[in-house]
């Protein structure tokens, strides 16, 4: 029905429309006019062309150490656990896929108007540029796909490495896997936008990279945000009835265990590539569709040659990238290991730390020696400050990872607050506490952005050749710059779910009940196990892992802020440039017009509607698996149920793809109706869903981070499992767990959907104005606007009503009587049976 409905809108509403261009006009200059003395005189086409050579080289490395993971040795019984949550992974993506095909019908459609029937486009054009969408999706979810597959393989490498007395493998593995993610995200990313720059003419090429900019998007939101719901309400599940029946972490008679392996995948793994996979494309549609309003054919300041010198040093840098990423990784593995390799014990934080700061030093050299290189003939002295601009945003992805340390790691002091006041206030203080560590970190990562972004501006701020608008430029550049050290980004951010899983799998395998497998181990792998130290490395492995989860959360939402900015833009030059028959513009952008005032408090209204939204499909989702899991749990067995895991993974998948439903209804009618309101309204909308998200996401994230940590404290440094200090950071964890990896995350492609599929929108308004002035006729817009906004409250209405918590009817004439189900806090030691109503017995 809601499909139906959503796809009958776009076909009754905009049919009527006119025509109009803007974004079909994108013509991307001819990279062979722009020509590099430093190299020899090679013209820019060639550099590209020759930079595929890096990136094939690049996605070779990738593979090999796909391969290296593959073949590391494993016991049995944990790669038998490992393929179990891969093939539940894989049902999940390949529902997901059927998803997409919906969503991709729907976008299909309003681009094929819009190119149709208001560009008048071409219809083999339009396929075209539909094509790249499709092919934006793909690599959205391929990336996604390739991420659960070697992290599955990974896992169970880990755990069983985890079994040796050196814990220096269990550290190296999944930063291996990590790193073969990051390799070929980026390559595979890079391979398909220089494809557009270099095989498709220039007159479609613009129009395809805006085509394949609203794929990724699309995509990652779906994936960002449903993977978001799935693995918080399975994560949810299995650590409640860690309460409820006093059993150990990932016990394997909890069949809420396998689903949050499934998650952590679906979560942690899938949503992330994804969102990586787009964010670094996107930024590179931001800034070439920057380049081409400023310097372009048309632009405001034609200068073709120097259009296309800029976007091919662009391109040069993201190829280099690749390989200081590798250069870097391979300097600190050399370190590592020289350090770590014979240590019975070590900070697992520290190889990973290091990773990232050399890793932005060597990006920062490499940026201002190719830069010289390449562009030291451009006036101004550009080489040098375009340089300096771009390493802000490197500095600012090795700098925002510490600050996150510092709200998030297990030995900073807000997790260690975080405990104590856990210790003596219980759950109250647990979560007031974490709420502090996640204002406080909002606040300071707040601060670093803005003097590195104003370090940017004022860097170029009297460089005439980018006329009234050199900001814009300098942010976009600084969004670049956050992801000029990409695969190392993506490779610790990957290393979360390695971890977390290869915990599960340890406890999941049973390996320390097989008869005889200490001799057995000893015979087959020439080592003698430790079950002991390796669950311990393992736990404390974890605790990392959580820590550099977080640390890539807000340099990706960070990206989509800043790079959000470069976009608005197109939309303002849209409207300058547009003039009423009065001679006036229809741009309008003053803090004294009453609609910017009225777009930024929408745009923070829709922010916190997401954030209970998404929190409420976790919400209801977990309130079912937990009830269903009450209801099934065998104490009595000794491993997991396949059966019950697979149904908890059912009720997780469906909320998930519920609640993405109506999330993803409420953005885009939302979109479409703020667009046609004003859009002038609407570029204050989208600025303020960009300021209020990035806040709230940094906020979110990082007082989830403080919770999840402060438990991990508690499990392996103090080993109070089983206790009420225990239960206490438990019940903050689940607290944290749709903040940090639900609704936080998740705003990152939501801010950048908005805002590319808000292009489309926006001079859709802006040709029914002008049908308008020039006809005398009404404006239409208001009030199919209007239709919209109904539609979006509809589904605005569904995302909590639709998604409630059934009550229960209360006997209130016997108010002493508990129901034992929401005693979450008591010991229960005896096996709880639920019958449907919902009635317990023991």
């Amino acid at each position: 029905m809601k499909k139906a409905l959503l796809l009958l809108v776009f076909g009754v509403l905009l049919t009527p429309f006119a025509s109009f261009a803007s974004e079909a006009d994108l013509v991307v200059p001819d990279l062979r006019q722009s020509i590099f003395d430093g190299l020899g005189g090679i013209n820019g086409w060639n550099l590209l062309f020759y930079g595929i050579v890096v990136i094939v080289l690049g996605l070779f490395f990738g593979m090999i150490q796909f391969n290296r993971i593959k073949n590391l040795p494993v016991h049995h019984s944990m790669a038998k656990v490992s393929n179990i949550i891969y093939e539940t992974c894989k049902t999940y993506l390949l529902q997901q896929g059927k998803f997409l095909i919906i969503l991709f019908l729907i976008i299909g459609t309003a681009i094929s108007y819009y190119f149709i029937g208001l560009a008048h486009v071409s219809i083999p054009k339009t396929m075209l540029i539909l094509l790249w969408t499709v092919l934006g999706i793909l690599g959205s979810y391929g990336v996604a796909w390739f991420g659960i597959r070697i992290n599955t393989y990974a896992n169970s490498r880990t755990s069983f490495a985890a079994l040796k007395k050196k814990p220096f493998d269990v550290m190296s593995i999944p930063l291996q896997a990590g790193m073969s993610v990051g390799l070929l995200l980026i390559c595979i990313e890079l391979i398909m936008m220089i494809a557009i720059l270099l095989f498709i003419p220039g007159d479609s090429a613009g129009a395809c990279f805006v085509g394949f900019a609203i794929g990724e998007s699309l995509a990652a939101s779906a994936l960002r945000i449903a993977g978001g719901i799935f693995t918080k309400i399975a994560d949810i599940g299995a650590d409640l009835m860690k309460i409820v029946f006093k059993i150990g972490e990932d016990d394997p008679r909890n069949p809420g265990v396998i689903a949050d392996c499934t998650g952590d995948n679906a979560g942690d793994s899938v949503g992330p590539t994804a969102d990586g996979f787009e964010t670094y494309g996107v930024t590179g549609v931001a800034l070439i569709t920057f380049i081409i309003l400023m310097f372009g054919e048309t632009g405001l300041m034609p200068n073709v040659g120097f259009a296309s010198t800029l976007i091919v040093w662009i391109f040069a840098m993201r190829v280099l990238m690749i390989f200081t990423s590798v250069f870097a990784y391979l300097v600190n593995q050399a370190i590592a290991k020289a350090r770590y390799s014979q240590a019975d014990r070590f900070n697992f934080e520290a190889p990973l730390t290091s990773l990232v700061w050399i890793t932005s030093i060597i990006s920062i050299v490499v940026t201002y020696v190719v830069s010289d290189i390449l562009i030291s003939d451009l006036p101004e002295g550009l080489w040098w400050k375009l340089s300096t601009i771009i390493s802000c945003g490197t500095l600012a992805a090795a700098v925002i990872p510490e600050l996150t340390k510092a709200f998030t790691s297990s030995s900073s002091r807000h997790v260690q607050e975080v405990v104590t006041a856990s210790r003596e206030g219980g759950a109250s203080l647990t979560i007031l506490s974490g709420m502090v560590a996640g204002n406080f970190s909002a606040f300071w990562k707040g601060m670093v952005m803005m003097a590195l972004m104003a370090t940017a501006f004022y860097t170029v701020q009297d460089i005439a050749i980018f006329g009234d608008y050199p900001g814009i430029f300098a942010f976009g550049l600084v969004a670049f710059g956050f992801l000029g050290m990409g695969p190392v980004t993506i490779a610790v951010d990957s290393y979360g779910p390695v971890t977390d899983n290869a915990q599960s799998v340890f406890e999941l395998s049973q390996i320390e009940k097989i008869p005889n497998i200490k001799e057995e181990i000893l015979n087959d792998f020439g080592f003698e196990p430790n079950f002991v130290s390796g669950k311990h490395n393992l736990e404390e492995n974890d605790s990392a892992g959580n820590t550099f989860k977080a640390t890539a959360k807000p340099v990706l939402i960070g990206t989509a802020v800043i790079g959000a900015t470069t976009m608005i833009f197109a939309i303002i030059l849209l409207l300058k440039g547009t003039i009423l028959s009065n001679g006036e513009s229809l741009l309008q952008i003053q803090l004294t017009d009453p609609s910017v005032i009225l777009g930024l408090i929408t745009g923070g209204a829709v922010i916190f509607w997401f954030s209970g939204a998404s929190m409420q499909a976790v919400t209801t989702g977990a309130y079912r698996a937990v009830e269903y899991i009450k209801r099934n749990i065998d104490l009595d067995k000794t491993e997991a149920d396949i059966e019950d895991s697979k149904n908890v993974v059912r009720i997780c998948t469906q909320y998930a793809q519920t609640g993405m439903w109506n999330i993803f209804a409420v953005i885009l009618c939302l979109t479409l109706a703020f667009a046609f309101f004003s859009p002038n309204f609407f570029v204050a909308y989208l600025i303020s869903i960009a300021i209020f998200g990035l806040f709230q996401a940094m906020y979110m994230a990082n007082a989830g981070g403080a919770w999840d940590n402060a438990k991990k404290v508690v499990e392996v440094d103090l080993k109070e499992k089983n206790t009420p200090l225990h239960d206490a950071t438990i019940i903050g964890d689940t607290v944290g767990d749709p903040y940090k990896d639900t609704s936080s995350v998740a705003l990152n492609p939501i801010i950048k959907f908005s805002t590319l599929f808000g292009l489309l929108a926006a001079e859709i308004a802006i040709e029914l104005i002008v049908q308008s002035d020039k006809t005398g006729n009404i404006n239409y817009a208001p009030y199919i606007g209007a239709v919209f906004l109904v539609i979006g409250l509809f589904f605005v209405y569904r995302s909590f009503y639709g998604m409630r918590i059934p009550a229960k009817e209360v006997n209130t004439s016997t108010p002493q009587t508990k129901h034992k189900e929401t005693q979450m806090g008591s010991n229960h030691q005896n096996q709880i049976k639920m019958d449907v109503a919902g009635k317990t017995s023991n």
